[in-house]
């Protein structure tokens, strides 16, 4: 594997997010910058090393409403 992807989330209860998509790995924080911080970490738990991807991109979905 040579990338994986994290969507990261605002979580209900306060906080963000992490999931991975296309692995079963998932991890959350109090902050995006903490989250970020942790998501290697993760992905480090997961993977043995020489199935490590290459590069962990993280893509930030956050809902705006604005008025009619």
């Amino acid at each position: 594997m040579t990338e994986l992807h994290f969507v990261e989330e605002p979580d209900v209860e306060g906080g963000w997010i992490a999931r991975a998509v296309g692995a079963d790995i998932f991890t959350q924080a109090d902050s995006l910058e903490v989250l970020d911080d942790i998501v290697p970490d993760a992905v480090t738990c997961h993977f043995e090393p020489d199935r490590m991807p290459k590069l962990i991109r993280l893509h930030i979905v956050q809902d705006r409403v604005l008025a009619a």
